[in-house]
C-alpha cells in the first residue's frame, strides 16, 4: 500500500509525540519543580505529616477544579463556582435546622438545589446566546447576595446556627469531613473524594461518547451541532458537574465546622479556574485534561503550605500564585508548539 492511501488511523505514533501531546506535561514538569523546591527550601516539608497536610489542602481545591476544567474543556467558564460552595452548605445546614429533620435530609435538598443552579447556568447560556462570563457573573451577584440576606434573615447573624447536635450528624461528617489514620499519619476523606472525581472524569473524557461531546462543543459548537452533538444537554451537564463538586465541597465546609459563614466562597472561583488553567486548559476550550487539573490543585496546595513549612512570610503567596500561572501558561504553550513540531 502507497504512502499517499495509508489510513492516518494505523500510522505509529512516536512516543515523544505521544508525550508532547499530552495537556498536562506542563503542569507535571511545574509540580516537579515546586516539590524539589520547597523540599530543599523548608526542612519539615518531606514529612509524612506534611505531606497530608499538602494534599489535604489540594483536595479542597482539586474537588472543584476537576468539573471546572472539563467545563473550560467544554468551551465555557462559572464565575459563580466559588459562592456555591458556600450556598450549598448553607442551604444543608439552615433546611436542617429550621426543619428539625435528620441533618441527611438537609444534604438532599442541597443536593437538589445546587444542581439546580448548576442546571440553570447552563440553560440560560443555552438559551441566551450570552458570554458564560455574563450569566456566570449575574449568578454570582446573586447568589453572593441571596447567601448574605437569607442567613441574617433567619439566623439574625452573618453565621448558621449549630447542628452539631442534631440526628445524622456523626454519619454525615463520617462520609464528608472525616478523618483517615493510614501508617499512623492522618488523611482527610476529601482526598479520597479528590481521586474518585478525577478518575471518573478522566473515564468520561477519555471513554465515553460524551467525552467526545465536551471537546467538540469545547473546539467548535456550531460544528459539533452540525454533526449531531447536543451541545444544550452538554453544555447544561457540565454546569451540573460543576454543581455537584460545590455540592461536596460545601457539605465538607459544613461538616468540617458545623456552622457556616455565609460570606466565604467569594474569589475561590479564580483559584479553580487558575488550577484547571496551571494544568493545562485552554482559556478558549476544546484543550485540557482531569488529571491536570490535579496537578494544578496540588501545585496549589504545595505553594500555600510550603511557604508556611518555610516560615516565609504568606503574604507573598498570591504572587507566586500569579508567577506560576504565567510560567504554566507559557510552557503548555511551549509544548504544544513542540507537539505540533513534531507532527
Amino acid at each position: 500500500m502507497s504512502a499517499a492511501t495509508t489510513d492516518e488511523r494505523l500510522l505509529r505514533t512516536s512516543p515523544l509525540r505521544a508525550l508532547l501531546s499530552r495537556p498536562e506535561l506542563g503542569s507535571v514538569v511545574g509540580a516537579l519543580a515546586v516539590f524539589v523546591f520547597f523540599a530543599f527550601a523548608a526542612d519539615s516539608f518531606l514529612r509524612a505529616a506534611s505531606l497530608s497536610t499538602v494534599l489535604y489542602a489540594s483536595s479542597t481545591i482539586g474537588i472543584m477544579a476537576v468539573p471546572v476544567a472539563l467545563l473550560m474543556i467544554g468551551g465555557e467558564f462559572d464565575l459563580s463556582a466559588g459562592v456555591l460552595v458556600t450556598s450549598s452548605a448553607l442551604i444543608s445546614s439552615m433546611f436542617s435546622y429550621q426543619m428539625t429533620a435528620n441533618v441527611w435530609v438537609g444534604v438532599g435538598v442541597s443536593l437538589l438545589a445546587t444542581l439546580a443552579i448548576g442546571a440553570f447556568n447552563g440553560f440560560m447560556l443555552s438559551r441566551t446566546e450570552l458570554p458564560s462570563f455574563i450569566i456566570t457573573l449575574g449568578t454570582f451577584l446573586m447568589l453572593t447576595g441571596m447567601n448574605l440576606g437569607f442567613t441574617k434573615l433567619i439566623s439574625g447573624t452573618v453565621s448558621t446556627k449549630t447542628i452539631a447536635d442534631m440526628e445524622g450528624f456523626p454519619s454525615a461528617r463520617d462520609v464528608f469531613a472525616s478523618t483517615l489514620t493510614i501508617g499512623g499519619v492522618d488523611f482527610k476523606i476529601t482526598i479520597l473524594w479528590w481521586f474518585a472525581l478525577v478518575a471518573v472524569a478522566s473515564w468520561i473524557l477519555l471513554r465515553t461518547r460524551a467525552g467526545n461531546w465536551i471537546f467538540a462543543v469545547g473546539g467548535n459548537k456550531d460544528a459539533a451541532r452540525a454533526v449531531g452533538v447536543p451541545v444544550t444537554a452538554t453544555k447544561i451537564g457540565l454546569y451540573m458537574g460543576v454543581a455537584f463538586g460545590a455540592w461536596i465541597a460545601g457539605q465538607h465546609l459544613l461538616f468540617s465546622y458545623d456552622v457556616v459563614q455565609s460570606g466565604e466562597g467569594v474569589g475561590n472561583e479564580l483559584i479553580y479556574i487558575i488550577a484547571a488553567v496551571i494544568g493545562g486548559c485552554l482559556i478558549t476550550g476544546g484543550y485540557g485534561s482531569a488529571v491536570g487539573s490535579a496537578v494544578g490543585a496540588f501545585i496549589f496546595g504545595m505553594t500555600s503550605k510550603g511557604i508556611v513549612f518555610a516560615e516565609w512570610n504568606p503574604d507573598w503567596f498570591k504572587f507566586f500564585l500569579g508567577a506560576m500561572l504565567l510560567l504554566a501558561t507559557l510552557l503548555n504553550a511551549w509544548v504544544r508548539k513542540r507537539a505540533e513540531a513534531t507532527k
